[in-house]
Order: C-alpha cells, then sequence, then structure tokens
C-alpha cells in the first residue's frame, strides 16, 4: 500500500460524547464485519467496557474507503477512552496517529475533557478536525456549539462537520473529509526500521502480541529484531493489522499500525514506549517514547487465600503488559499477609483494575483504603515520602508535612454555580478563577488536595449539577498539610490494613464513619468486640459490638440465687478468656466498607 492512501487518526473527546458509536458507524460503512455479527460497541472488547458504557482501553482497527473519486485509501482508526483516570491511553493513542478528529456533543457543547484532550493532541502537533455529534437528539444547538469551537477551542468552526453516529447521518462526508485534511503518514522504506510500541496484550498460547506503529522502513515475517531499551532479539514469526481481530499480512511498511507475534514469553521484555528496529542494521537512536506515567492513587491488593499469592504475581504481570499505567510493588501486612502496593491513576482505575483480576484471572482480592503520595521532612532534616500509613513515623519525629494539590477545572451551567462553589469550600478547596464562558456556562478553577477529590467527589458534583457539570484536573505540587494517622483497633489491636492518613480537622468524623461501618459488618462473636479510632494513644471515635449470648439459666427453673449468680459469673469469666485470646473474623466486606463515603 502507498504511503500517501493511509490516514492514520483517533477519535477523541470528553466522556460519553459518542466515540465509540463513531467508529461503530465506521465499521458499518466499510463492512467490516457481517450484519448478522455486528453489536454495539464494536471495539469495546471487555465486559466491564460494556456493563459501564465507557471505554477503558485504546483500540485500533484497520478500515478501507473508496474515496469518492474512487481512489482506494487504508484508514487506522483509534478509539479512545474519554474517562481523566485513562488519559495516559489517549497520550499513547495520539502518538501513533497523524490527526485526531475531537467530538464534542451537540447538547453539551465544549467540557473540560475536550479542552484537555485537544491540548494533548496540539501538544503531538496532529491536525484536528473538529466534529458535532448528537445532532438529532431535540436539545441539540449545533449555532451554540460552533461559537464554542471560535471561542473556546480556538479552532475553526467553518471546518466542523456535524454528524449523528447513532443514526448515521453525515458519516459519508466525515470519511470524505479525513482523507482530505488529515495528512498521509511520513517516512520512507529506504531507511532503516524504526517502529514505536503503542500496546501490547498476552495471549496464553502465542505469547506477547505486540501492537506498533512503524514510522520508518520494511518489517517483514521471518526478520530478527531487536528491541532497543534491553537489546533483546527476537524472531518475527507474524506480522498483520488489525480488523476485528488480528489479520495477517506479509510485511507492514511505513506509516502503517499493525501487531507482531516474535514467541515473547519473557513479559519484562516489553515496554510501551520502546523502539523495535532490525537486529543486523538497527536505526541510530530510539523514537521518544511516552512520558513516565505518575501515579496519584496507592492502595494495597492482597489475595484472600494467601496461598494464592504466586497467582495474583503472574497476573499483575499480564496485567501490566495490558495497562502501562499500572505501577507495583511488594507489600505485607499482619493482617492481609503477602500482597501488592499498587499505584493507579484515580479511583476509576483502581476499580477496574480490581475487576479485571477478579474476572480475566479468577481471583478473590481484599484492597486496602486508598491514599496519596506525602512528604514528610522529620526534625533531623532527612525527607520521606509516604504513600502507605505503615510507614508513615511517629508524630513527635515529624517537623511537617505536604500533601499534593491538583487544578480543577469544572465547567457548568451557571444555574448550579452555588452549590458547586459549597461542594468545593467543603473540601478544602481555594478559588483561583471564575469566569462565564457565556450566558448560561461558567468556568470555575480551584486549587485544592488531591486526597478530598479521591473518594466522592466527582459522584458528590455530579449529583448536585444533574449530570452537567464536567471535571478535569492535573497535579499542581505539594503544600504543607496537618497530617495524622488514624489507627483502627479491633478488641485492642490495630489493624494495619484498615490504617489512613487524614487531614487532622477530618479525622474525628472519619473515624466515627469507619467504627460505624465496621460495627455494621462484622459478625458477633462469642465476646465483646470494641471498635476504635485513635490517633497515637488517644481514642476519638468507638462502636461496640456486643457479644453472643447463650442462656445459662435456662435450666434453672427456680432455688436458690447463689446458684443463678454462680452459673453467670462462670459465664463472665469465659467471656474474660475468651476476649483475651479470641481473633476476630474480618470479612471483606470490612474492607470495602471502609471505603465507602459517609453518604453511601
Amino acid at each position: 500500500m502507498k504511503k500517501d492512501s493511509i490516514r492514520n487518526f483517533c477519535i477523541i473527546a470528553h466522556i460519553d460524547h459518542g466515540k465509540s458509536t463513531l467508529a461503530d458507524r465506521f465499521i458499518q460503512k466499510a463492512h467490516v464485519v457481517s450484519e448478522r455479527e455486528f453489536k454495539d460497541q464494536m471495539l469495546d472488547s471487555m465486559d466491564i467496557e460494556r456493563e459501564r458504557g465507557i471505554t477503558i482501553k485504546s483500540t485500533a482497527i484497520t478500515i478501507p474507503y473508496t474515496a469518492k473519486d474512487g481512489k482506494e485509501y487504508i484508514l487506522n482508526l483509534v478509539d479512545t477512552p474519554g474517562h481523566v483516570d485513562f488519559s495516559y491511553e489517549v497520550s499513547r493513542a495520539i502518538s501513533s496517529c497523524e490527526g485526531a478528529l475531537l467530538l464534542i456533543d451537540a447538547t453539551q457543547g465544549v467540557e473540560a475533557q475536550t479542552l484537555s484532550n485537544m491540548y494533548m493532541a496540539l501538544e503531538h502537533n496532529l491536525e484536528i478536525l473538529p466534529v458535532i455529534n448528537k445532532i438529532d437528539l431535540p436539545a441539540a444547538d449545533v449555532h451554540n456549539v460552533k461559537r464554542q469551537i471560535d471561542h473556546d477551542l480556538g479552532l475553526d468552526s467553518s471546518a466542523a462537520i456535524s454528524v449523528s453516529a447513532k443514526l448515521g447521518t453525515g458519516i459519508d462526508e466525515l470519511l470524505e473529509a479525513i482523507v482530505v485534511r488529515i495528512p498521509p503518514p511520513a517516512g520512507g522504506g529506504e531507511h532503516p526500521l524504526e517502529a514505536l510500541i503503542f500496546d501490547s496484550h498476552y495471549d496464553p498460547y502465542r505469547g506477547v502480541i505486540v501492537h506498533i506503529r512503524i514510522f520508518e522502513g520494511i518489517l517483514e515475517t521471518g526478520q530478527e529484531i531487536m528491541f532497543f531499551s534491553n537489546k533483546a532479539v527476537y524472531r518475527v514469526e507474524e506480522a498483520g493489522i488489525f480488523r476485528m481481530g488480528l489479520q495477517k499480512a506479509s510485511r507492514l511498511e511505513a506509516g502503517e499500525v499493525g501487531y507482531i507475534i516474535a514467541g515473547i514469553k519473557t513479559v519484562s521484555d516489553i515496554r510501551v514506549g520502546d523502539t523495535i528496529t532490525l537486529a543486523e542494521n538497527p536505526c541510530t537512536a530510539a523514537l521518544p517514547g511516552f512520558r513516565d506515567v505518575k501515579p496519584v492513587v496507592f492502595s494495597s491488593i492482597y489475595p484472600v487465600d494467601a496461598n494464592d499469592y504466586n497467582e495474583l504475581s503472574q497476573a499483575m504481570e499480564k496485567l501490566k503488559l495490558n495497562d502501562a499505567s499500572l505501577v507495583y510493588e511488594k507489600d505485607s501486612s499482619a493482617a492481609l499477609g503477602f500482597g501488592f502496593r499498587c499505584g493507579f491513576l484515580g479511583l476509576l482505575h483502581l476499580e477496574v483494575v480490581q475487576e479485571r483480576l477478579e474476572r480475566e484471572f479468577g481471583l478473590s482480592l481484599v484492597l486496602t483504603a486508598p491514599s496519596v503520595q506525602y512528604k514528610i521532612r522529620l526534625r533531623g532534616g532527612a525527607g520521606l515520602i509516604v504513600d502507605n500509613p505503615s510507614g508513615y513515623p511517629e508524630q513527635e519525629k515529624i517537623e511537617c508535612s505536604e500533601e499534593p494539590y491538583i487544578r480543577a477545572a469544572i465547567i457548568s451551567p451557571a444555574l448550579y454555580l452555588g452549590p458547586i462553589i459549597s461542594l468545593c469550600m467543603d473540601k478544602r478547596g481555594v478559588q483561583k478563577d471564575l469566569r462565564y464562558l457565556d450566558e448560561k456556562r461558567v468556568e470555575l478553577i480551584y486549587e485544592m488536595p488531591l486526597a478530598e477529590v479521591l473518594f466522592d467527589f466527582y459522584d458528590k458534583l455530579k449529583s448536585i449539577s444533574r449530570g452537567y457539570a464536567s471535571f478535569d484536573y492535573e497535579l499542581t505540587g505539594y503544600k504543607d498539610s496537618d497530617l495524622v494517622r488514624l489507627d483502627i483497633l479491633l478488641n485492642g489491636k490495630p489493624v494495619d490494613a484498615l490504617s489512613q492518613l487524614v487531614f487532622r480537622k477530618n479525622a474525628a468524623s472519619r473515624a466515627r464513619i469507619i467504627c460505624k461501618r465496621l460495627r455494621d459488618e462484622i459478625p458477633r462473636h462469642q465476646f465483646k468486640i470494641p471498635i476504635q479510632g485513635a490517633i497515637g494513644s488517644q481514642i476519638i471515635a468507638r462502636e461496640t459490638i456486643s457479644p453472643v449470648r447463650k442462656d445459662v439459666l435456662a435450666k434453672c427453673y427456680g432455688g436458690d440465687i447463689t446458684r443463678k449468680r454462680k452459673l453467670l459469673e462462670k459465664q463472665k469469666e469465659g467471656k474474660k478468656r475468651m476476649k483475651t485470646v479470641g481473633n476476630v473474623e474480618l470479612p471483606q466486606s470490612a474492607f470495602l466498607a471502609v471505603l465507602k463515603t459517609d453518604e453511601d
């Protein structure tokens, strides 16, 4: 295929603006699958994506297209996620393309992730083609959205194409605009091979399947390739392109997107962002890869059954191939045994990883309460970074502590301005800017601690704005904070897996919520169980689970009261002895209860 007949582009947008639906229409137009095999969200292959109605993984597919002038084109399309937690997926998809379709909902207009995704595409010098979707809805306001494209995005609204991805309206015009306005790939076949790994996944029968974009040279079956980072050499067993599966091809040329299988069994050899070249004629320098991902939320994952630790270890390694933004290291807990301390890009990312491990690998897991990364300076002048409450030093050794702050951008109808400001103030937010984008929409810029956004901020924002407010954030740095470690004691013994690092003023209310949750979740035992929240040696909250009692007086029908007293005293002694040696059984639901908010 000639290079000028190839178009590599991705679809980027705010969450729920119709990216996967538009990809479905492209697939139908190209007759890549028969009508009998077609189903909605064709590129969302995971069950969890279908159930939640969101895209989690960027997915590539090659579509043939015949233009109006009769010329044949190959369109390499990448469907991307919209949620802020998966922006790393979007950045990798963008790096393998020359153009981007920026999708905007005709009823919602320009939202927070629309802006951040557009800036990401501009950083990579992509040709941006604005597309107004959902024009079939009664609430669609195309004229107003075009005004927002001019005013908010700084793009030419006259170049925007109006479509309805649901009904297929305007799809032909959009396909024609793609081949006319998105440039063909650069590079040629005469230079040494340069291919960028932008994704990979694990096949239990064939090993690692590597997703690549070729920038220079030609890749053929049977060639010996080398990974630039570790100089590992493999022979290409199979190469091909993405249709609704993997389709073999004898060679891949500069400008094409495809896959290779080379019998790679060592998962650690593959690094997303690495360069592939030929072993006998390597290129001189590696392609610029991707920025190292910086996790913002940390939690420990443990198997419910300690014997499943090896299975969890293998599952984490295979999942890391498919999710390059997952960061993990070994961890251990007195209550839960051996596990892994993991870094995530947000709470949704954490939920998705947990669900994938449970579904795809059949594991039963326990997760500890999420935390962020804090910077601690000790009295001697030494500093350390803490993301796990178990690593938090004694309070008297700490000179000061800092927590990460974010710059949050909220775009909302002006109608909900009051409740949104109140919510941000409750979360220790400081307003930095407020500007009206037009007579109905307002943009708020707040500086607030990342830890306050973790649990329920997004849900509350959606509730008070009836789903209309959009939210995006970026890390700005660290600021001084008054931190304490909140320990949870069961029967007088601290449970390390339930400890949390919290802001001092929020500690008492948080401790009361956790104690109430645990009281409802932990089954009654033969002895009384006190549940306490403590900061150091100071108890700040308490709940009690009353014991299960046996009626030892059932067989006494009267007679001397001393006999009854003797039986009750004997029972009391037994309960006291049981309390000192008895262990409290903690169900998995108790750990999940700690993650819930006060309004759940």
